[in-house]
């Protein structure tokens, strides 16, 4: 082998580190023309620009992943400059701290964080620009700017006098930046609450838009990488003769990660590495498979348990008490794009192209790995193909990197589907035990719960220990046990099987509402008491989740009669401060399959910027959920994962989907997150309904059939 990449224990670690998406830099990067006046465009800040043309353009620090982002952010600065919206284009942004992400401190997309952590500083951004314009018109006139207002693209002044955006650029450069601009009543709004077309469909639908895969670049070569079959594997031996005699095979290089095979093209890179001979040591993981976790997870829920939450005293005396203990298995993210990244290292500077959710820490790893500072790393963010937390983590980014590094020519580093299944980035598996005391008329008087789950924050890199031993994105959703139920206890079991965890759509709140609200259901049917009107008492007191809850139930007619066969669940769920109620309409067949022919939801995500926008997130959000919950599982056997592609993990297909409604709750409030919320609430509401169905419980995704079928 001509090439292998050797560091020191400690540069091994650092890259470790990068690899799992852990390294999370914080940098300042001053950014060129950030002043008033750059050049003839009018730029009062990082993220607007407008050209004496009076074409606007939106810079977003965002990645695009199908959520509508690319749309939605223009939309905000758009309502406060009072733009001509025909006039708008956006345009995204370098990689840069100026483009951080309020809430997480970095230029980084995912938690629901995109509208929520921008409402404030995209719509202050435009504001300023407009009163910096309508004080440049002004000053034109001899007028006073309170004698001025704003239409599309224009100001107006006393008598109906106009001057377009574009002519006002140059004078509004030379103005000062205002600290404190004064917002639009949202009852004023033009654009904001209204479904424009997305800005990002029109490069799609003709071809000009650009994802990773989508990357041409003169001499690259193309590389494709055999990783470690389970966590620190160590290859014994490696036999690349037969690999670098396949035709078109330009080197073989061992880094960290893996065994890399570099070509002129992904077939003959593909090719190559099928004929590798590696002997790989499997370590202790070699006996480790998905039995072995499961009893590892159910083993450590008899241990005590860091406390999440206590109020009152669980063991109050209870007329009855009811237990069930629920399990979800390890989630891959099986986006439709696989994971890749172009990058060029070359002396002088380094450049990368990659659908990223984390345009500023992928920057810094590539400037740890390169040695270069900061400023000459460059990241192009294309679209992504589908993201799911998955595309925060940097393994893709670290690989690509090194192996321009060591290659000297630009490489595009291509998971296949298989690759991208087995890479390791997957939803924590979990086990929940539930316990709940009724009354003497089944009112809940105790609740507790104990989770056995991995330390998700810890293994992303986020956090080197846990805050009284509890890991919040492994107790998500139960910890906030929102039920009017005086005695509450929710306790966290750390239990690490070695295998790397990662974000997941909607994180803990994806299995943990799948707990937690089919628990709920049984409790209701512990009380004989309807499954809608049980939660609804409970939640006395909590108006907006009683909105949620009674919108969803009336828009589905809870209550009335349904075909024969079909019967309702309902669960509702609260997480990235949105509140998302649904109920599913099902049918079990004589097979024991699972038939899901409608799902009703009710979202309160605070005011909306683009409803259309809102209602395609949950309904992704509910295909995303519905796959999960059919369909969804990694499975281990000899320490390596089992499945690889869409053959043995399947997605929902078409003839699949069931008729989805989504209803808005009107609201005054800040919006708050929508790309996940929908997700939660699914699994629990589809389980429920199956057991209005069949009066069997699901406590363990994927459904079994094989539990429901007719004997």
């Amino acid at each position: 082998m001509s090439m292998t990449f050797e560091p020191s224990r400690r540069d091994f670690l650092k890259t470790a580190a990068l690899a799992g998406g852990g390294l999370v830099i914080g940098f300042t990067l001053p950014l060129a023309g950030r002043n008033a006046r750059a050049g003839s465009d009018f730029r009062p800040n990082a993220f607007l620009r407008v050209d004496s043309a009076g074409q606007v353009t939106v810079v977003c620090g965002l990645s695009e992943m199908g959520q509508g982002v690319l749309t939605a952010i223009p939309m905000l600065v758009a309502e406060e400059l009072d733009a001509d919206w025909t006039r708008v284009q956006v345009q995204q942004a370098p990689a840069d701290q100026a483009y951080a992400n309020p809430i997480f401190g970095m230029q980084g997309t995912g938690g629901s964080t995109s509208i929520r952590g921008h409402w404030d500083p995209m719509r202050q951004a435009g504001a300023a620009a407009r009163e910096m314009l309508v004080t440049a018109a002004a000053s034109t006139w001899g007028v006073s700017p309170a004698d001025c207002r704003t239409e599309p693209g224009v100001v107006v002044g006393p008598g109906g006098k106009k001057l377009g955006y574009g002519e006002l650029a140059d004078k509004a450069g030379t103005l000062p930046v205002p600290t404190t601009p004064k917002l639009k009543d949202p009852k004023d709004f033009r654009l904001l609450g209204t479904s424009l077309r997305r800005l990002d469909s029109p490069p799609k639908v003709n071809g000009s838009g650009q994802f990773g895969l989508d990357v041409r670049l003169p001499g690259m070569l193309t590389a494709v990488m055999t990783r470690p079959p389970t966590p620190g594997a160590k290859l014994k031996s490696v036999d690349d003769s037969k690999a670098r005699a396949v035709p078109g095979v330009r080197d073989v290089i061992r880094i960290p990660q893996g065994v890399a095979v570099l070509a002129d093209g992904y077939w003959a890179a593909q090719q190559g590495r099928e004929e590798l001979v590696l002997d790989w040591d499997k370590g202790d993981f070699a006996t480790v498979s998905t039995e072995s976790v499961s009893k590892r997870l159910h083993d450590a829920l008899s241990r005590p348990g860091a406390v999440a939450r206590a109020d009152g005293d669980v063991s109050t005396a209870a007329a009855r008490s009811i237990e069930a203990t629920y399990e979800a298995p390890y989630l891959a993210h099986a986006c439709m794009e696989p994971m890749n990244c172009t990058a060029w290292v070359r002396a002088d500077g380094a450049e990368i192209w990659a659908g990223t959710q984390g345009p500023g820490p992928h920057q810094g790893a590539v400037a740890a790995i390169t040695g270069l500072p900061l400023e000459k790393v460059k990241v192009n963010t294309m679209y992504l193909g589908g993201g799911f937390g998955r595309r925060f983590a940097g393994d893709f980014v670290v690989g690509a990197t090194l192996l321009s590094k060591l290659s000297g020519k630009p490489v595009k580093l291509v998971y296949s589907r298989e690759d991208d299944m087995r890479a390791m980035f997957f939803r924590p598996a979990s086990v929940t035990a539930f316990r709940a005391g009724l009354d003497g008329t089944g009112k809940p008087v105790s609740f507790s719960a104990k989770v056995a789950s991995q330390a998700l924050t810890i293994a992303a890199g986020f956090a080197t220990e846990l805050k009284n031993g509890v890991d919040d994105d492994a107790v998500d959703g139960i910890q906030q046990f929102a039920y009017g139920v005086p005695n509450v206890k929710v306790e966290f079991m750390r239990e690490e099987p070695g295998y790397q965890t990662w974000f997941w759509r909607s994180v803990g709140n994806s299995q943990n509402y799948f707990f937690l609200e089919s628990f709920v259901d049984e409790m209701a049917a512990a009380a004989g008491k309807d499954p809608y009107e049980f939660r609804r008492e409970l939640l006395a007191g909590k108006p907006r989740y009683q909105a949620v809850l009674e919108l969803a139930a009336g828009k589905a007619g809870w209550g009335k009669p349904l075909p024969a066969g079909v019967h309702r669940g309902i669960a509702i769920a609260h997480s990235f401060e949105s509140l998302v109620a649904e109920v599913a309409e099902v049918s079990v067949g004589d097979d024991g399959a699972v038939k899901v022919h409608r799902v009703v939801a009710a979202v309160d995500c605070g005011q909306i910027v683009n409803p259309q926008i809102v209602m395609r997130q949950v309904e992704s959000a509910i295909v995303y959920g519905l796959s999960a919950a059919l369909y969804g599982r990694i499975d281990l056997k000899d320490g390596e994962v089992v499945q690889g592609n869409f053959d043995d993990y399947p997605v929902l297909r078409m003839n699949e989907m069931p008729k989805v409604e989504v209803h808005i709750v009107a609201s005054n409030e800040k919006p708050t997150g929508i790309g996940e919320p929908g997700l939660p609430p699914l699994a629990p509401a589809v389980c429920n309904a199956v057991f209005a169905a069949t009066g069997k419980r699901i406590r363990q995704l994927p459904i079994d059939k094989g539990l429901l079928k007719k004997t």
